[in-house]
Parts: C-alpha cells; sequence; structure tokens
C-alpha cells in the first residue's frame, strides 16, 4: 500500500477520534520533519523542541484540516512556521553541520541522511532564502513540486522556474569553486 493510501486511512481514524492513530500518524512523519527542522533551526534541541511542537500543532488544528490529499503540505507549512517562530525567539542563530553530527553518532538511524542534509543547507546558503525552501523542500524532504507550492504560497510554475534558476546558480558557483 502507498504511503498516500496509508496516510488517508490515518488521517481519517484520527478524525474519528482514534488515538492509536495519533501515534501511527507521528512515527509516519516523525523522522521527516525532525529532518526538515534541523536545517531550520540552531541546534539538535531545538530541531527536536520544533519536531514536537510541529506535532502537537497539528493534533491541535487537525480538527479544521480537510483531508484533500495535502496532509505533507500541511504538516510542513506548520513545521516551517514553528521554525521560524523558534528562530524568532531564539535570535536565529547560523547552523554549524558539525554541532549537529556531534551530537549524533555514526551508528544512529538517520544519521547519514541528516549529514547529506546539512551538506545541502551548507551548500544553498548563498541562495536568497525563498529559493534555500524550494531547493530544501525538493532535494532534502524530496517533495514533489505541487506540495512545494503549497507550502511556500507560490504557483506551481513560479516554484519550477525558481528551482531552475536555483540549480543554474549553484551549478555557476560549483563551477568556479573547481576552478579555483
Amino acid at each position: 500500500m502507498g504511503e498516500d493510501k496509508i496516510e488517508d486511512k490515518i488521517i481519517e481514524k484520527v478524525q474519528c477520534g482514534d488515538s492509536e492513530a495519533i501515534e501511527n500518524l507521528v512515527q509516519l512523519y516523525y523522522s521527516d520533519i525532525l529532518q526538515y527542522c534541523i536545517l531550520h533551526t540552531a541546534d539538535w534541541n531545538t530541531a527536536e523542541d520544533a519536531t514536537q511542537e510541529t506535532f502537537l500543532k497539528v493534533i491541535r488544528y487537525l480538527d479544521q484540516y480537510v483531508h484533500k490529499g495535502k496532509f505533507r503540505s500541511f504538516l510542513y507549512k506548520i513545521a516551517k512556521n514553528t521554525c521560524i517562530d523558534i528562530g524568532r525567539k531564539k535570535n536565529k542563530i547560523d547552523i554549524q553541520p558539525e554541532q549537529f553530527l556531534y551530537e549524533l553518532t555514526c551508528n544512529e538511524q538517520g544519521y547519514e541522511d541528516i549529514q547529506e542534509n546539512l551538506q545541502l543547507r551548507q551548500l544553498v546558503k548563498g541562495l536568497p532564502e525563498k529559493m534555500q525552501e524550494i531547493v530544501i523542500l525538493r532535494f532534502s524532504q524530496e517533495l514533489t513540486m505541487r506540495e512545494i507550492a503549497d507550502i511556500v504560497n507560490l504557483p506551481m510554475r513560479t516554484v519550477q522556474s525558481q528551482l531552475r534558476l536555483a540549480l543554474k546558480i549553484l551549478k555557476k558557483e560549483m563551477g568556479e569553486k573547481d576552478c579555483e
């Protein structure tokens, strides 16, 4: 069964008041949202707090959510806003990949994914903020263009052109670094 079908069944159960289904929903997306929050916060503890706060908000606002197959977009919007709120409270500190990797061991589940995502974060650091978000959502979180458009509140064609432009800029930057 595809992830979308599993998600549909879980959300249906959650909306019918099944508390076990809430746990299933959290399990389904916890590691993805944690990795996303790691890319948008200053340290490991803050990323974990942001992830937990995201799921608390999702549960709180789930009765307002109308399921039309866009739950992931709904979830990432909440995660994005939660990270922004936490960043404002903590005076947004620059992310240092070594900070996160130090707190993980090579044996822990998701270590390689987190390492790759942090490298991607460093790579896109020079792009405008909106482009950074689009690149991260596409390549780190593997979201569809439609989901990204929904999360960043832009038309899908704009997201596509922003992604192409970002990749062009990155390609140019990487070419210049190779020449140095």
